[in-house]
C-alpha cells in the first residue's frame, strides 16, 4: 500500500498493510538504506509507486523533493519558498507533508507558499500565498497543515478574516470559495474529509472551534466551541456520528455527537476529559479506544465513547508520534529518536521491540513514521532512513 500524504491514506493514522513483523530482533529491523540532502524540517514522506516525497530546508530556500525508493536517490527537487524558522525557538524547515494524487503533488512551507507540481519531474503548475491571495495571517510557528485532495479539489486552512478554509480547483489553483461564515485564524491542524449522516464534509480544528464544512461552497454545516491553548496541533478523530479531539498544553480531549435534523446539523459535546493530552504526536483509534501519548501520563489507551483511561504507561516510552499498521503502533520518541513496536491491545501496553536509529540529528524528532510497501520510512532532518518491516 502507499503512504499519499499526511498520516496515511485516510488521514487516520493507520496503513492497511498486512503481514508484517509481530516482533522484532533484539538490534531492530533490518535498515535497507539511508539518505540525506533533504535538508532541514520536520515535514514526513508521503509515497507513492516508486517515490518518496518530502520537504526540507537548503541552500537558502524551502524545497519539495522527490527521491526514489531505491535507496532513496535523488529524483528532482523544486524551490517553494524562502528558508527559515518562523516563530520563537528556531525550529527551521518546512512543517507540512507533501499530498500526492493524480500524478500532481501539493505541499505547503512554513511561510504559505502552497504549490502543485507534477509528480513526474517536479515541474510547478500553479502557486498560491496564503497572506497575498487569502489574506492569512501566519501562525507563531508557521503554517504546519497538510493540503487535503478531495475529488477535484485541494481544501486548506490558511485563516483569517475573508475565510479560515480556501478550496481550490487541484489542476488550476483556481479558487472555488472561501468560507466567509468559518474565519477562524489558522492553527496546526490538518483537515479530515468525512461523510456524516450521508453528508460529505471538512472537519477542522482551531484554537478556538471544531467546524464541518460543506465541500460544495464553503458554508458551515456545524460548528462547536472547543477553544485551545498556545498550539492546537493533533488531527481530528472521526468515527461515524461522532469526532473526537485532543490537543496540549493542559487542555486535553472532547468527543462531540453530530447529528442532523431537517436538513440541519448539530453538534453536543459527549465529553471532556483531562485524559489524553496529545501535544504533536497524534492519537488513533483502534477498536473501541483511542491510543497516544498523554502529557503527564505516557503512551496511552482510552476509551473512545466513554473517555475513560483503559492503561497508560509512562515509564517504558517516551513522548512522540504514532502510526498504524497490522496490529501493531509504531512509535517514535521525539527526544531520542528511537522507534518502540507497542501491539495495539487495550489488555495492557506490550512492547515488541524498539531500536536506536544511527546518526541522530540534534532537534526534537517530530516527523511521524510512514509505512509503504512493507517499509518503515524515519525522517530526521537532513536524513531519511528506510526499514524493511515484512
Amino acid at each position: 500500500a502507499d503512504w499519499p500524504q499526511w498520516r496515511g491514506p485516510n488521514r487516520d493514522g493507520k496503513s492497511p498493510e498486512k503481514g508484517l513483523l509481530k516482533q522484532w530482533p533484539a538490534d531492530g529491523p533490518k535498515l535497507s538504506w539511508t539518505a540525506q540532502g533533504l535538508g532541514n524540517g520536520y515535514a514526513g514522506v508521503a509515497v507513492v509507486g516508486d517515490r518518496i516525497f518530502t520537504m526540507g530546508d537548503k541552500e537558502g530556500a524551502s524545497y519539495l523533493l522527490a527521491v526514489s525508493t531505491d535507496g532513496g536517490k535523488p529524483v528532482w527537487s523544486t524551490k517553494v519558498g524562502n528558508a527559515g524558522a518562523p516563530g520563537w525557538g528556531g525550529f527551521s524547515g518546512p512543517r507540512a507533508t507533501p499530498t500526492v494524487s493524480g500524478g500532481l503533488v501539493f505541499t505547503v512551507d512554513q511561510w504559505g507558499e502552497l504549490v502543485c507540481v507534477s509528480a513526474i519531474d517536479g515541474k510547478e503548475q500553479w502557486r498560491k500565498n496564503y497572506t497575498k491571495d487569502f489574506g492569512a495571517t501566519r501562525p507563531e510557528w508557521g503554517f504546519s497543515e497538510s493540503p487535503l485532495v478531495d475529488g477535484g479539489q485541494v481544501v486548506v486552512t490558511p485563516g483569517g478574516t475573508q475565510g479560515a478554509m480556501v478550496a481550490l480547483e487541484r489542476k488550476t489553483g483556481k479558487v472555488l470559495w472561501q468560507s466567509k461564515d468559518f474565519t477562524d485564524a489558522a492553527h496546526y491542524s490538518s483537515i479530515v474529509a468525512a461523510d456524516i449522516d450521508g453528508v460529505h464534509q471538512y472537519i477542522q480544528l482551531t484554537d478556538q472551534n471544531l467546524v464541518g464544512i460543506a465541500p460544495k461552497d464553503g458554508s458551515v454545516l456545524w460548528k462547536a466551541s472547543r477553544p485551545g491553548k498556545t498550539a492546537v496541533i493533533p488531527t481530528p478523530v472521526v468515527d461515524g456520528n461522532f469526532v473526537y479531539v485532543t490537543s496540549g498544553y493542559a487542555v486535553g480531549c472532547n468527543l462531540f455527537k453530530v447529528s442532523s435534523a431537517d436538513g440541519k446539523f448539530s453538534a453536543e459535546q459527549v465529553y471532556a476529559s483531562k485524559a489524553m493530552q496529545n501535544h504533536h504526536g497524534g492519537v488513533i483509534k483502534i477498536g473501541d479506544n483511542v491510543y497516544g501519548y498523554s502529557d503527564g501520563k505516557g503512551f496511552t489507551c482510552q476509551n473512545f465513547k466513554t473517555g475513560d483511561v483503559v492503561w497508560a504507561e509512562k515509564q517504558k516510552i517516551k513522548k512522540g508520534a504514532v502510526s498504524f499498521a497490522d496490529g501493531m503502533f509504531y512509535c517514535r520518541e521525539e527526544e531520542s529518536g528511537n522507534v518502540v513496536l507497542v501491539e495495539a491491545t487495550p489488555s495492557a501496553y506490550t512492547e515488541k521491540g524498539r531500536f536506536k536509529q544511527p546518526s541522530r540529528a540534534k532537534e526534537s524528532a517530530w516527523a511521524h513514521p510512514s509505512i509503504a510497501d512493507g517499509k518503515l520510512y524515519i525522517r530526521d532532518e537532513d536524513k531519511l532512513f528506510c526499514y524493511e518491516i515484512r
